[in-house]
């Protein structure tokens, strides 16, 4: 399969690249999604057999004063993209999050939940899927949450980072979802793109999140566990650690549509996360 990936630099990019290395990746300097015509003039050149959009304004609290950037990222870019895919008859795997529901209540989130964004992030990403899906492209919207591996910036990092200087931390405790290897998203991703090039009638919302559910503290202390720091994590609420973008406190995705659409089943984020300390040299 001839492919297409924008982004190069991110987690998910970087995994794919591992798995498919032949694959064609266009980074910032090549496809700028603030160019959103320039992006869609890029398939047009490269006529790949399917595309995976990987890249992605994420600045979760910036987003809240670039507002228009992460609009044209997020939101016509994707669009241009489904334009250009649909165009060539192609299918997109387009990359999207749990910040596009409101985080109310304690059941895990369905596909066909309706959605509420609580913050410019969120609006983004939600405009972003709509846009697509209008463009009538062959698509597997695929949400995801907290990312997480060896290459760029996330919270395993961050954690690390901090334990250096630290014994004793506080992190938040009553957020809850489903930590997600970079790995199993990327490897999700080619699986859909094949899937949906076979069967264009399985285009639509799919959700996929490593398990169990579990809290950022409770996520903490297993790295701490696992690379052998000894870092005292203190459960604090939300509402104690003010940012300028609101979180969702419930991040839990109902993943079964994924498992039997794709046959892909929710990642054990333990095991993943043990192998990214393992590439970090940092597992105990």
């Amino acid at each position: 399969m001839k492919l297409l990936v924008f982004g190069q630099s991110g987690q998910v990019a970087h995994a794919l690249a591992r798995l498919v290395p032949e694959a064609t990746f266009l980074g910032r300097d090549r496809a700028d999604l603030t160019d959103p015509a320039a992006c869609a003039a890029a398939i047009a050149q490269v006529s790949p057999e399917a595309v995976i959009n990987a890249a992605a304004y994420t600045a979760v609290d910036k987003a809240e004063t670039e507002e228009a950037v992460a609009h044209a990222v997020n939101a016509l870019a994707p669009e241009a993209l489904g334009r250009a895919c649909a165009e060539l008859a192609i299918p997109l795997v387009h990359i999207s999050t749990d910040y596009v529901f409101d985080g109310a209540g304690t059941a895990p989130f369905h596909p066909t939940d309706p959605l509420a964004p609580l913050g410019a992030y969120g609006r983004s990403k939600a405009e972003g899927e709509a846009l697509l899906r209008a463009t009538g492209a062959v698509h597997g919207i695929l949400r995801t949450s907290w990312v997480f591996s060896a290459d760029g910036a996330n919270f395993v990092k961050t954690m690390l980072r901090l334990s250096e200087t630290r014994d004793r931390l506080t992190v938040v405790g009553d957020q809850v979802g489903g930590p997600t290897p970079a790995a199993a998203i990327a490897q999700a991703c080619l699986i859909m793109a094949q899937r949906l090039r076979e069967d264009p009638a399985l285009s639509g919302s799919y959700h996929f999140s490593g398990a169990p559910d579990t809290t950022w503290a409770e996520f903490a202390r297993t790295i701490f566990a696992l690379s052998g720091r000894k870092v005292d994590v203190v459960d604090i609420a939300t509402a104690d650690y003010p940012t300028p973008a609101r979180r969702p406190l419930n991040s839990r995705m109902d993943c079964t549509t994924t498992l039997t659409a794709f046959g892909i089943a929710r990642p054990d984020w333990q095991a993943g996360l043990r192998d990214v300390l393992t590439d970090l040299k940092v597992m105990a």
